[in-house]
């Protein structure tokens, strides 16, 4: 070892890069190793066609949050969104459809055509999701309380818990409801229609291999609205130049500021001596000596890959290797040479902009898992479609447009031994098939397709299992607990160790909140208090 650094970050997705820009702000000398040859994780946008481009596995905005896109600058440096002009399209099987935002009275009108009873309720739901949002809003920018801290642990609880601890009850069980229920029975509880409660019910399986059925999975619905676009809490939005933009542009600020990015640079081995990690060690025998190793992978892939599990005390070594991931999720790209008409409203207008939901009910939903579980597949799956060449000429030619499709359920492992190198053009057919039912022609108007089964996206990004949140979202691995009681603060169970990345609080999404804490946890380790309160 020759070159030392205050930090080396294994990858560089999104966090990675936000962790590394606090870090070089404050003046450390910061190097990052991406394995790929484009920096950006899973926010990438790539051509997957000859004049065709789009955003390759993260599709959509709303989660980034505004903290840190001003403290990197991002709109100096050409950050634009745009926000859809309605949240959700829902096409229904009798030929109906239902339009969900763009505004309280327009959505409340919506619900009419199915519940004057939803549509009278939906402020007092939007009152009751809003107040809890505001609350991990406020708990996403702030390490958990780390177990084990002594009275540090006691004082950060006290301190995060003041807020919650104040909400009037009726909140307070809201917040209780959504963190332990299924999302069947949280929307059941204040909805009757079908439709109505799968436009929200929608938000609880993405990324996350259940059912609307699963305990806990109205926590996940919560997670996917506590974001904002331009000010705007809840919205959604598309990125002008894809999702690749974004890290284009928080890799340019990182360069400004001095951190060293590496390409095509996988890293095989984090580096321990005397129980503290000291660097790393890259596939090609290139060693990286650091002060402090930083993980923007998901906690399956360093623990389990890149670390010797006779570095690791016994206890999280045997604890890491029952940490639960794997979402189901199966990604594709497509090239169109026109745009989609489904039967419900066959002409262009809005709700092309729109997250187009394919899952009526949550009947729907819940049949998906079940079939994945079986068979390894859903018959029906679940998908979301996007169209963002509508507002971005950038990433097709003219007449023509390319479309997102983030579909579930499909198991991370096939069962009967098959494998997804073997299934995923099937797997592909069905999406394009179910598509094809409620949009009559699309399937004639696919150029080309780019597919991303579970297993494709373990491959070209590290998502073990394609867990695109880097770990389940559920109770036992949230807050203080993600990815583990003790190590919910951003620091490996190695000194010099810290994690960055989604398998940290608050978990998955293109946010930059893991990389914006686990930064200010590092700086504040490096200083004399911060060591004084380490060791207290």
């Amino acid at each position: 070892m020759t070159k030392r650094y205050d930090a080396v970050i294994i990858g560089g997705g999104h966090n990675g890069l936000v962790c590394a820009f606090y870090l070089a702000r404050a003046g450390l000398k910061v190097r990052m190793l991406e394995r790929r040859d484009v920096i950006g994780g899973a926010a990438v946008t790539e051509e997957f066609h000859p004049g065709f481009r789009n955003s390759v596995a993260s599709y959509t905005v709303s989660l980034l949050n505004p903290k840190v896109i001003a403290d990197m600058r991002l709109a100096d440096h050409g950050y634009r969104v745009i926000e859809r002009p309605v949240s959700n399209f829902l096409p229904q099987d009798d030929g109906r459809y239902l339009m969900l935002g763009g505004g309280l009275e327009r959505t409340q009108a919506e619900f009419c055509k199915f519940s004057n009873r939803d549509a009278d309720v939906l402020p007092q739901y939007y009152d009751a999701l809003e107040t809890v949002a505001d609350v991990l809003r406020d708990l996403s920018l702030k390490a958990p309380p780390n177990v084990g801290d002594g009275v540090k642990t006691l004082v950060d609880a006290a301190r995060q818990g003041r807020r919650l601890a104040g909400l009037p009850i009726e909140k307070q069980r809201d917040v209780l409801d959504l963190f332990v229920k299924s999302a069947r029975t949280f929307l059941d509880s204040w909805f009757e229609s079908e439709a109505v409660k799968a436009a929200f019910g929608f938000d609880a399986v993405v990324g996350n291999y259940a059912s609307p059925d699963t305990p806990g999975s109205a926590y996940v619905l919560l997670h996917h609205v506590f974001g904002e676009v331009n000010g705007k809490k809840g919205a959604w939005g598309h990125s002008i130049g894809g999702m690749g933009k974004i890290t284009e542009i928080m890799a340019k600020v990182c360069r400004d500021l001095g951190v060293e990015i590496s390409l095509e640079s996988p890293v095989e081995k984090v580096l321990v001596d005397g129980g503290k990690a000291v660097g790393v060690r890259l596939v090609g025998g290139e060693e990286v000596a650091a002060e402090r190793v930083i993980a923007n992978v998901g906690p399956k892939l360093l623990y389990d890959r890149m670390i010797d599990a006779a570095d690791l005390p016994a206890d999280f070594a045997r604890r890491i290797r029952a940490f639960k991931a794997g979402s189901g999720t199966f990604r594709m790209n497509v090239a169109l040479s026109e745009l989609p008409r489904f039967s419900s409203l066959p002409e262009p207008g809005e709700h092309l902009q729109s997250g187009i939901i394919i899952a009526p009910t949550l009947d729907y939903m819940d049949r998906a898992f079940l079939d994945a579980k079986q068979y390894g597949m859903s018959k029906r799956p679940i998908v979301e479609m996007l169209i963002p060449s509508i507002v971005d000429d950038s990433l097709a030619p003219p007449g023509q447009h390319v479309a997102s499709l983030f579909c579930q359920q499909f198991a991370p492992e096939l069962p009967d031994g098959r494998s997804w190198d073997d299934e995923r053009e099937t797997a592909a057919d069905v999406i394009i098939d179910t598509v094809e039912a409620y949009a009559p022609g699309f399937k004639a108007s696919v150029i080309a397709r780019q597919i991303h089964s579970p297993l494709d996206l373990e491959r070209k990004f590290g998502l073990i299992g394609g867990d695109i949140m880097h770990g389940h979202m559920s109770l036992d691995q949230l807050w203080s607990a993600r990815p583990m009681l003790g190590h919910g603060a951003y620091r490996g169970p190695l000194k010099g160790l810290y994690m960055c990345g989604a398998g940290t609080h608050p978990g998955g999404g293109v946010t930059g909140a893991p990389g914006h804490n686990a930064a200010r946890e590092i700086l504040a380790d490096g200083t004399f208090l911060g060591k004084l309160l380490r060791r207290a």
